[in-house]
């Protein structure tokens, strides 16, 4: 029996092989997006949490085998650090007020989020993910988690680090510019991760840098954020049939023009091109 029997859509999905390591089954996640808030899609297999994204051309289709797969979107899914993920839910939860640090609370507490049970699933990962950012108290059989600045802080500047390093590797024109504005592109790029308050301010005072200027070019691809909604998302969205549809003498509906709809730019998805010449 060919794969295609039985399916009534299909999509073209690209996304990190998870190895050999647990049982290869994915589910995808309505989760909030840690910067914007928003719900977005992402992809759990394996242990391995990974964002999704999409490209769109007007006209499109892809060649499976024999199948054709009319939905012409290109779905990407990338690996994200889950502390990313899961560093607005911890804050939430220690509802820390001025000079009191918040509350110590458990790991099911905290991720138990209303109308988001996704996070559910990452119960799996959130211990040996947060740790690296948390106080923890344990008392009996049973521990206890509270977001630490200082700890987020160092977690931030070691990512800004591997950034800048990344950026010189990945560009040549990086080694060529002051190390101030290579810090400033990578404190943009987790800009996009990140809210500015309390995170980003707190790592660009630690720079010194400014969090306007450092955050502008993040501000610019700010609706480029992963796939929005859940896996609803890769149901074929319906083409409006409107009837304010121009016709020609003859008839026959006019053409259009064809531009780009409901597109993610695709180089945002892999790399950061190098906006910094001078």
């Amino acid at each position: 029996m060919a794969w295609s029997e039985g399916v009534k859509e299909c999509r073209l999905l690209i996304a990190s092989d998870p190895g050999a390591t647990g049982n290869g089954v994915g589910r995808f996640l309505s989760l909030r997006h840690p910067k914007s808030g928003k719900t977005a899609c992402y992809l759990f297999i394996s242990g391995l949490l990974q964002e999704l994204h999409w490209f769109k051309q007007s006209y499109g289709s892809w060649f499976v085998g024999d199948y054709v797969c009319e939905d012409g979107r290109l779905y990407t899914a990338t690996p994200v650090d889950p502390v990313f993920i899961m560093l607005p839910i911890f804050e939430e939860a220690r509802m820390k007020k001025e000079d009191d640090p918040g509350k110590f609370r458990q790991l099911d507490e905290i991720i138990f989020i209303h109308d988001y049970p996704g996070y559910q699933h990452l119960l799996s990962i959130a211990e040996n993910s947060m740790q690296v950012v948390c106080e923890i108290k344990e008392i009996g059989s049973s521990k206890f988690f509270r977001l630490d600045d200082s700890k987020v802080l160092a977690w931030l500047y070691h990512k800004v680090c591997e950034l800048k390093e990344t950026l010189s590797v990945l560009d040549k024109n990086y080694a060529a510019q002051q190390e101030k504005d290579t810090l400033a592109d990578a404190v943009s790029i987790l800009g996009e991760y990140v809210k500015d308050e309390p995170w980003l301010n707190l790592l660009c005072n630690h720079l010194k840098l400014n969090l306007v200027e450092a955050t502008r070019e993040a501000l610019e691809v700010e609706n480029l954020s992963p796939a929005s909604g859940s896996h609803l998302d890769f149901q074929s969205k319906s083409q409006g049939k409107g009837s304010d549809q121009k016709s020609t003498k003859t008839g026959k509906p006019a053409k259009k023009a064809k531009v780009e709809t409901e597109s993610r730019n695709i180089k945002e998805m892999f790399s950061r091109a190098s906006r910094r010449r001078n």
